[in-house]
């Protein structure tokens, strides 16, 4: 996968999707890390000092999403609000639909995937395989469109294990298009990985509706996305 630079103070202020006064949902770009690796290099939180919009600290990750996926990404605005989203996180509280475009494709429209995941080894780090003991994992999910060998499905993880979505499809049967380490993407450039955050429901106020965040489409996926019958919003 080619490495993406930061995002400018102008970039990544164009990605806020929701602001208000406990947290941003920000647009996150395809190919770039939220944390700093270990080898350095452009990450997301490098780019957070242009997020405090007069608070005076930058706001902080509520939660993660891969490096290769893109799309809605919740930030604490301060301490408080980010213990808060951590604890709905933590507890299955917040609503989190993926968009993926995958190889093949289930037969039926719709169905739960109940699959435990482990670790797949310690020098692979976070890589998991499907594991009868490991932890729990359950991804609900609905046909969308079909195309040409591929189908375009939304996908709900119940549970939030990490490559929870890109394991459970591999391991179904249909992988996710461009996915490099569990499917048939290539090591480095084109097709990039077809999973996208595209909405996000936060139960952030008691007293208040949730708020409900959409995620447009990023363009790597929109070939595919339209050949499954995608109108384009």
């Amino acid at each position: 996968m080619l490495d993406v630079p930061a995002l400018t103070a102008d970039e990544i202020v164009a990605r806020v999707l929701h602001r208000d006064g406990l947290m941003l949902i920000i647009d996150k770009p395809s190919g770039l890390p939220v944390h700093r690796g270990p080898k350095g290099g452009a990450n997301l939180e490098d780019s957070f000092g242009a997020l405090c919009f007069g608070l005076p600290r930058p706001p902080v990750l509520a939660h993660r999403l891969d490096k290769d996926t893109s799309g809605c990404l919740v930030l604490g605005r301060h301490r408080k609000a980010t213990a808060s989203l951590g604890l709905l996180f933590k507890h299955g509280k917040i609503g989190k639909t993926y968009w993926t475009v995958v190889e093949g494709g289930p037969t039926e429209d719709e169905g739960i995937i109940d699959m435990p995941l482990g670790r797949l080894n310690a020098e692979r780090g976070w890589w998991q395989k499907p594991d009868p003991e490991g932890q729990k994992a359950v991804t609900n999910w609905k046909v969308m469109g079909r195309g040409d060998g591929v189908t375009w499905l939304a996908m709900e993880p119940v549970t939030g294990r990490t490559h929870q979505l890109r394991v459970h499809s591999s391991a179904t049967g249909w992988p996710i298009f461009g996915d490099n380490i569990y499917g048939n993407g290539p090591r480095f450039g084109e097709p990039k990985l077809h999973l996208h955050s595209r909405e996000i429901v936060v139960p952030i106020s008691r007293n208040k509706e949730p708020v409900r965040v959409v995620a447009p489409a990023p363009p790597h996926m929109h070939e595919k996305l339209r050949a499954c019958g995608w109108n384009g919003e």
